[in-house]
């Protein structure tokens, strides 16, 4: 099997080191191939993602780097193609869609940043049904192909970040179950990879990876494509608790 891991990012977004430490930090870990996946630019908020100019740079540097170190690894330029970002994905050697956002009117909910801001936006807009707002948010990754046009679907129950900890639902409830399938099954259809992603368990946000057992599960049991990602913001993290769940993993390397 190929070792390789696409989703990680640097200091031209939210990360905390260079490309090229992480680039060397793989090489250390063994692997064969690693992708460079920078947060794509939202006009809304500023404070994590690349800025345009950033982005140029960062294009170039993931340039140099795959030139110096090709004798050692196979580096990818890729992009976390946010799905509300307006920027262009011309170019990368592959895209991961994301939703780190529920748009509602003219405000953009992040699902990410902490639980208070989903309580709050469940009772805002939904007169506290915290299930209205797990239903958006599906309705919402159930379209992240077809509108970033992404290789990859980023963590896909994202919205669960909080919910080992804060238990801000009940991921067993009828309705939170019936919304995750109906966007499964349409994403699917699409053929594209879904990551198993560690990230929040690096972090220490969850003991447990994106998606959850029961969605891994349903998405092998209808045909679906799995690959690992570490999500990584710094270079140890790299690779982060692949070992456990290599064995849910197709080697879809080639297919990107």
């Amino acid at each position: 099997m190929i070792r390789t891991d696409l989703h990680m990012h640097t200091v031209y977004c939210d990360g905390k080191n260079t490309a090229e430490e992480m680039v060397r930090s793989a090489i250390e870990k063994g692997f064969n191939c690693v992708g460079i996946s920078g947060h794509s630019y939202t006009h809304f908020d500023e404070s994590y993602c690349m800025s345009r100019e950033d982005t140029e740079r960062y294009r170039h540097d993931i340039s140099w780097l795959k030139r110096k170190y090709s004798k050692k690894i196979n580096l990818l330029c890729g992009i976390e193609q946010d799905y509300y970002s307006e920027e262009p994905t011309d170019g990368y050697d592959y895209v991961i869609g994301s939703v780190h956002y529920l748009k509602i009117g003219d405000e953009y909910i992040p699902v990410d940043e902490n639980a208070e801001i989903l309580r709050n936006a469940a009772k805002k807009h939904f007169n506290g049904d915290i299930y209205k707002l797990c239903e958006l948010y599906f309705e919402t990754v159930s379209d992240v192909v077809n509108r970033t046009h992404c290789s990859i679907i980023g963590h896909f129950d994202l919205i669960t970040k909080f919910n080992e900890k804060e238990k801000l639902f009940d991921e067993s409830n009828p309705r939170y179950v019936a919304a995750w399938k109906k966007a499964l099954d349409k994403l699917l259809g699409s053929g594209k990879i879904f990551e198993i992603n560690t990230g929040a368990i690096s972090r220490g946000y969850r003991t447990l990876p994106y998606p959850s057992s029961e969605i891994i599960d349903y998405i092998k049991q209808n045909g679906g494509k799995l690959i690992l990602s570490s999500d990584a913001h710094s270079a140890e993290n790299i690779g982060f608790d692949f070992d456990k769940y290599e064995k849910n993993i197709d080697d879809v390397m080639l297919e990107l």
